[in-house]
């Protein structure tokens, strides 16, 4: 049994053709039935299926649907076609900030996130110093988030996400926010998870972070699969088409 089984799923968005000035001339032309919208299709037919235990990457350019694809994994979007399985608890790492409240303190901010993830005020207690210490951000406990870079806001979340030992954690270019020392520390977290069986999906730019840790990959491009398999097969197809269109 797959742990998720994307079937040819299709995500539409309506887009308002005219720009309005207001949101009193959105309501008028809204009530005058003069809204206008053009159809954008951020995925169109996907189908994919991830093992457990496996390391997943998602590849493509910006806006070739690879976090439109994770909200639909992690039920933030409904599908406008098709269909996803999800077999397990789901950690999802996708906005960077998502489930903060940025004018509350980090230690507010450790017992929110965490509820808004399903863990009770006793187990975050219980886990309070192991996300602190894992952040390094002790010293700034009772400041205020929205004074917190934003490679601190990934250490926190990413803290909290990973304390549970979800059965699948989808991480959306948190690796790529921070510094290096503490990228590694969140990749050797990461293998800790796969050891106990956690499901990992990936989004990276880099490239190099996918062919280090994944074990298969998906290459998105417009909304569509443009190849699936092996790491280094579909890396080496993406590569080589990237230094064609820079030559």
């Amino acid at each position: 049994m797959s742990m998720i089984e994307v079937n040819n799923v299709s995500m539409r968005f309506n887009m308002a053709k005219e720009k309005h000035e207001s949101l009193k001339e959105y309501f008028l032309a809204a009530v005058q039935g003069k809204l206008q919208f053009e159809e954008f299709y951020a995925l169109r037919d996907v189908s994919l299926k991830v093992e457990k235990g496996e390391f997943y990457g998602l590849i493509g350019l910006n806006g070739s649907g690879k976090s439109t694809l994770l909200k639909v994994i992690a039920g933030v979007y409904k599908p406008s076609a098709g269909s996803v399985t999800v077999n397990g608890s789901i950690a999802p790492l996708i906005e960077l900030g998502a489930g903060f409240d940025m004018d509350l303190t980090a230690r507010e901010n450790i017992y929110l996130n965490g509820t808004v993830l399903g863990l009770t005020p006793k187990y975050i207690d219980s886990k309070f110093d192991e996300i602190v210490e894992f952040s390094e951000l002790r010293d700034f406990l009772d400041v205020p988030l929205k004074n917190y870079s934003s490679g601190m806001v990934s250490r926190i979340a990413f803290s909290i996400a990973t304390i549970t030992k979800p059965d699948i954690l989808i991480a959306d270019e948190i690796l790529s926010v921070g510094d290096f020392m503490f990228q590694e520390k969140c990749e050797k977290r990461m293998a800790e998870l796969m050891s106990g069986g956690t499901t990992v999906i990936l989004v990276s730019h880099s490239i190099e972070q996918i062919e280090r840790m994944c074990d298969r990959v998906t290459w998105l491009e417009k909304g569509r699969v443009r190849m699936t398999g092996d790491t280094k097969t579909v890396c080496d197809a993406y590569k080589a088409l990237d230094q064609e269109a820079a030559t």
